[in-house]
């Protein structure tokens, strides 16, 4: 994963959405002898799915059940300033991102 927002203010469960590092997607695409994906690919392709469940499931250790990441969608693009979605400083902007991904945001809940 190269970030991740949690969200769920007003919601039955944590969720969260996570981009990952393309660099470091492709060099495990290569090594298992695969071709790098398209970012439409990137988001759907259930060998990376698995992969981040188990950084998912590794960071659900660290908190209590009900402070748990339940579901999570892998995002086709980083978070950037130049999106607005990051201050200068690297910071995220959490209305901005639930703005821009207000549709994957619900998607996560139904």
């Amino acid at each position: 994963m190269a970030q991740c927002i949690v969200v769920g203010n007003d919601r039955p469960y944590i969720a969260a959405l996570v981009t990952v590092d393309r660099e470091s997607v492709d060099h495990w695409l290569t090594a298992q002898g695969r071709s790098p994906l398209s970012p439409s690919e990137l988001v759907r392709d259930p060998d990376l799915e698995m992969e981040v469940r188990r950084a998912v499931v590794a960071a659900n250790t660290a908190v209590s059940q009900s402070e748990s990441i339940r579901t999570f969608r892998i995002l086709a693009h980083p978070f950037s300033e130049e999106r607005g979605l990051l201050t200068p400083s690297l910071k995220l902007k959490r209305k901005a991102i639930e703005k821009a991904y207000a549709a994957e945001v619900d998607a996560l809940y139904h």
